[in-house]
């Protein structure tokens, strides 16, 4: 690498640092018998008002246009289902983060092709109906997933990553300043890979922790994590890009993690009181 190159990506790399300096560690959440408990980097140019404001406006775009379209809870039975499975998650969300349960909850099926559920922050929840038909759900592999997403929501990952995401622009755009030479896609994915990528993965696996012991404190089985996500592979075929180029860990990361700490919560769920 030449001298002038190597100032050059120092320079990006520096202004990387600068905008991580004026990040905040946080802890967003408490540990749980799970023991999440990695401490968090938060920009404060990216205040979680502004992340639970921007929620609010989006989900309520997403869902006026489902209703237009027709597609906003369509069958009774199935909305109510996953609504009742959302009111017995939510109240445990509090073993985590005082606030949470009294957060303005939304949780609404929507009717896609796509093999989808998320949580936005503050709570507004989407299921999307071939989760619910393709997999031939179970309520306990349904709570698994739901449980899955509010934990992104407990954690404010939506949140880290613009975080992250905020300090990686801002160093591409010094590179791109001094060079003169727009980095574009090539850029983009490197910057990914390096700075967001490996953040994402763990995002993805403290939502599976978190997920499983808020199933298990609900009265579902936790274990059912695991048939979820086999599901989940033999569906999708068992295709799926390298771990080291994914924002999920690869299927047999995942299914060894949710395996053992769904174990470590089984006396949580033995303890539960049952529907």
């Amino acid at each position: 690498m030449s001298r002038s190159l190597r100032r050059t990506v120092g320079g990006g790399a520096f202004a990387i640092l600068l905008v991580l300096a004026g990040c905040q560690t946080v802890q967003t959440t408490r540990s749980g018998e799970v023991g999440v408990d990695r401490p968090q980097r938060m920009s404060s140019l990216v205040s979680a008002a502004q992340v639970d404001a921007t929620a609010r406006e989006q989900y309520g775009e997403i869902l006026e246009e489902a209703q237009k379209k027709g597609q906003l809870n369509r069958d009774a039975a199935q909305t109510e289902r996953v609504r009742r499975i959302a009111q017995r998650l939510i109240p445990h969300t509090g073993v985590f983060r005082d606030d949470a349960p009294g957060w303005q909850w939304e949780v609404n099926v929507i009717t896609s092709t796509d093999v989808n559920a998320w949580c936005m922050p503050g709570g507004k929840i989407a299921v999307y109906t071939a989760l619910i038909e393709k997999l031939e759900i179970s309520d306990a592999e349904l709570a698994a997933v739901m449980g899955h997403e509010i934990s992104h929501a407990l954690r404010e990952h939506a949140r880290e990553r613009m975080s992250r995401q905020a300090a990686t622009g801002v160093g591409l755009a010094v590179v791109e300043i001094l060079t003169g030479v727009p980095l574009g896609d090539t850029g983009q994915m490197l910057a990914q890979s390096m700075f967001v990528l490996p953040n994402s993965r763990d995002n993805e696996q403290e939502a599976d922790r978190i997920g499983v012991e808020l199933a298990a404190r609900a009265g579902y089985d936790p274990r059912a994590a695991v048939s979820l996500w086999n599901k989940m592979t033999r569906l999708s075929g068992g295709s799926q890009p390298p771990q080291w180029l994914s924002t999920h860990p690869s299927n047999e990361t995942r299914v060894r993690d949710l395996t053992e700490y769904s174990r470590r919560v089984l006396p949580l769920y033995e303890k539960a009181p049952r529907a």
